[in-house]
């Protein structure tokens, strides 16, 4: 049924950051020394879209043409990551300022990504999911080649730019051919018309493009087999470009796998499921074998985040509401572990070489630093998965829904997969502990991130404290079960 005049209310936080994207752009253009204001505004700007997004009643509400959803899913989703882009700003901040590289273009990049990304989370037809994954991307490969004297920098944009426009054209080859084989490209359409196809089930044109979305959507989320460009554009961004490519993007390309999944092509799990099985098996595998031989602290990071999307699509194969309320729990708490690792890595600096980022470089960090190397202990304790720490908790909420299942061997899987990954993640905290040390650091001074840092250590120690973890475990709780009934 046609809207004559959509309801904007549900759309008021994506409405915000555009109109505030443009009017930082023109600030920038048109005042000069505009860097600090125009960070700080971007983080407002950002911080009120996310009272706004919090202000929403929660209930189920479709506009533009049911082309756009509000939800309990949605608003959970795009609070992390709003969150996450928020503290990516800041923290760039401090970075840009010892580097002598501030532009104002950075920010307000980083606020148009994350209008594409809250786009992608709202996305219920297959069109809107294209447009905020192309928002989204498009500023996400300027800020991969930000630095433009910086050969790396460059290198990275590029690989992310060539790769992401395959992935794009396969996504859309995708969408055409759901379209064509089902005959509409809105969720809600799709999934009844699915469900109506009876014993026969859908086309297999319709099978085959469900493939190759779920293909363009593995690029986005850097599923194994889709995560070559990963490891290279981790290394070659800047630290600050890193950090949020690592969190953001993550939690928004999930989200929209997760609904397209569910809403859809829920009838459809059974040509899915081995799909994504596969994908989370083969990302838990290499993620955690590859990550061994990296020197290199963002790479190491950057395998580490494709094995822990491979836990994380864990949740999505139990094909319930209790799985996707484990994704949704997995990802909050996998937000607080890598901003609080990004933060410490951006503490690796000395005044003569700047940022330095070899694994050996941390070597005696446990005196020079204490309490930077305190830090990182806990931050790579929780990525191991060591009990009671948050990053235990993750993991447990993913591979319990999938033992309840009857997935044993996924299970099994996973938890072997975890103790492979614990070697590298405690081998950094024998480095900084046990081994001699080397030219300290240079001290941290930016109170901003000393803020975030801590926090991020105390709610990962926290987070089996009831006050701490319930509002995340009931958050989810209520969203995955209204998504899940679609």
């Amino acid at each position: 049924m046609n809207e004559i005049f959509p309801n904007l209310a549900v759309a008021y936080g994506e409405i915000f950051l555009g109109i505030g994207a443009m009017a930082l752009l023109m600030i920038g253009v048109f005042k000069k020394d505009s860097v600090n204001l125009v960070s700080w505004l971007s983080a407002i700007f950002l911080v009120v879209a996310l009272f706004l997004t919090v202000a929403g009643t929660g209930d189920v509400t479709y506009t533009f043409n049911n082309m756009f959803v509000a939800d309990k899913f949605t608003n959970f989703m795009k609070i992390l990551v709003l969150v996450a882009a928020t503290l990516a700003v800041i923290m760039s901040r401090e970075f840009f300022r010892l580097e002598g590289d501030d532009r104002f273009e950075f920010p307000v990049l980083m606020v148009l990504s994350t209008l594409g990304m809250m786009v992608m989370v709202s996305a219920n037809d297959l069109m809107t999911l294209y447009m905020g994954i192309e928002l989204q991307s498009l500023a996400l490969y300027v800020l991969a080649a930000f630095k433009r004297d910086s050969e790396r920098s460059t290198e990275a944009g590029l690989k992310y730019f060539v790769l992401g426009a395959l992935s794009s054209g396969i996504l859309l080859y995708g969408c055409s051919l759901v379209y064509g084989f089902i005959g509409s490209t809105n969720f809600s359409a799709i999934s009844m018309a699915v469900s109506n196809m009876g014993e026969g089930g859908a086309p297999v044109g319709a099978i085959v493009g469900l493939v190759f979305v779920l293909a363009g959507l593995a690029f986005k989320v850097s599923a194994v087999p889709f995560h070559m460009w990963t490891p290279d554009v981790y290394e070659g961004s800047q630290t600050p470009v890193t950090a949020f490519f690592a969190v953001a993007p993550k939690v928004a390309a999930l989200a929209l796998l997760s609904r397209t999944l569910y809403v859809p092509f829920g009838e459809m799990s059974a040509s899915w499921g081995q799909v994504v099985i596969f994908m989370s098996v083969a990302s838990m595998i290499l993620g955690s074998f590859a990550a061994i031989m990296q020197s290199n602290i963002k790479r190491l990071m950057a395998y580490s985040s494709i094995g822990h999307v491979g836990f994380a699509l864990l949740g999505l194969i139990a094909g319930n509401a209790e799985g996707l309320r484990g994704v949704m729990i997995y990802m909050a708490i996998y937000l607080v572990m890598n901003v609080g690792m990004f933060v410490c890595i951006m503490c690796m600096r000395r005044k003569e070489e700047g940022m330095v980022e070899d694994i050996k470089e941390l070597s005696g960090l446990g005196r020079n630093h204490p309490a930077l190397a305190l830090a990182i202990s806990i931050f790579m304790f929780s990525l191991a998965g060591v009990p009671p720490l948050a990053g235990f908790f993750a993991k447990w909420y993913v591979i319990i829904p999938i033992v309840n299942a009857g997935y044993f061997t996924l299970a099994t899987i996973a938890v072997l997969a975890s103790v492979v990954g614990a070697y590298y993640y405690i081998r950094i905290v024998k480095i900084m502990y046990f081994d001699e040390p080397v030219e300290e650091f240079v001290a941290q001074k930016s109170f901003p991130m000393k803020i975030i840092a801590t926090l991020s250590a105390v709610l990962v120690l926290a987070f089996i404290v009831p006050q701490i973890s319930s509002p995340v475990l009931d958050g989810a709780t209520a969203a995955a079960q209204g998504l899940s009934q679609k």
